[in-house]
């Protein structure tokens, strides 16, 4: 994307957090992140190729450093599951391993220098023809909230699925109603705090993910403004971020464990 020096600050930042975005229909029915969807996608097949062929090719010997890494993660996802989920389901395990790895591959993107992907989009762009004031290109997916609550909406409907498979619909509308106050009386109290609870679940999955990949994004464009003296601070940003971004996805992944396991629960 285009240089500090060659856009005015606020230009500069506007330009970098703008998505890619196509319309369908007439009067803009629909927007499409383009960019968003483009690289979402991507880390998800880099994902499933790379721990396919893994699984293919693993050995009963002496590993590779690949094939180790991979059965490190994966035996910490099912740790992480056995002690946190206590009901019987043969999908918590491989969800909870896509959701860390794809939010983990999604978020690493974050690393990439802010103007190294923006510069080759504005030379392909260039080339096509478009003006390269005119090509967008965030990178970073988890930076978009319409990801971050899809993810969290694809949550939200496994949460409600299992409870009333599990509960049935008399049981899951028994648990809105009649916790915590015991009292008929106050079961309308009760619908109120539970459904609000409920529908919190979504919502801070979403945007705590969002918030903190938004915020990271942004400083490092604040750091990118600064020329030359960038690099000692965007290394000191970059090296705190490696604790940031698999923390962010450990979070989302636990946290789904959590409220699975409790959809799971038959009172």
């Amino acid at each position: 994307m285009s240089s500090p020096e060659e856009l005015t600050s606020g230009a500069y930042i506007s330009h970098h957090l703008t998505n890619w975005q196509v319309s369908i229909g007439d009067h803009w029915f629909m927007v499409l992140n383009v960019d968003t969807l483009l690289w979402s996608i991507t880390l998800g097949i880099v994902f499933l190729a790379s721990f396919r062929s893994v699984a293919k090719k693993s050995t009963v010997g002496v590993p590779g450093k690949f094939q180790c890494a991979v059965e490190m993660i994966v035996e910490f996802v099912n740790r992480s599951v056995k002690e946190t989920f206590h009901g019987k389901n043969d999908l918590i395990g491989p969800l909870a391993l896509t959701i860390f790895m794809w939010i983990l591959l999604m978020n690493m993107m974050d690393w990439v220098p802010v103007d190294w992907i923006g510069k080759i989009a504005e030379f392909i762009g260039g080339f096509m023809g478009v003006d390269p004031s005119h090509v967008y290109m965030k990178p970073v997916p988890t930076t978009d909230l319409n990801l971050t609550f899809a993810l969290a909406f694809g949550v939200f409907f496994l949460i409600i699925f299992y409870s009333i498979k599990i509960k049935g619909v008399g049981g899951f509308i028994k648990e809105l109603t009649t916790q915590p106050f015991g009292h008929p009386l106050l079961y309308p109290v009760n619908f109120v705090l539970e459904t609000v609870t409920l529908l919190a679940r979504p919502l801070s999955l979403a945007l705590r993910l969002f918030g903190n990949l938004y915020a990271g994004e942004l400083i490092f464009i604040l750091i990118a403004m600064m020329g030359l003296f960038q690099l000692p601070i965007h290394f000191m940003w970059a090296v705190f971020h490696l604790l940031v971004i698999p923390l962010q996805a450990f979070i989302f992944m636990m946290l789904t464990i959590v409220y699975l396991s409790l959809a799971h629960e038959d009172h």
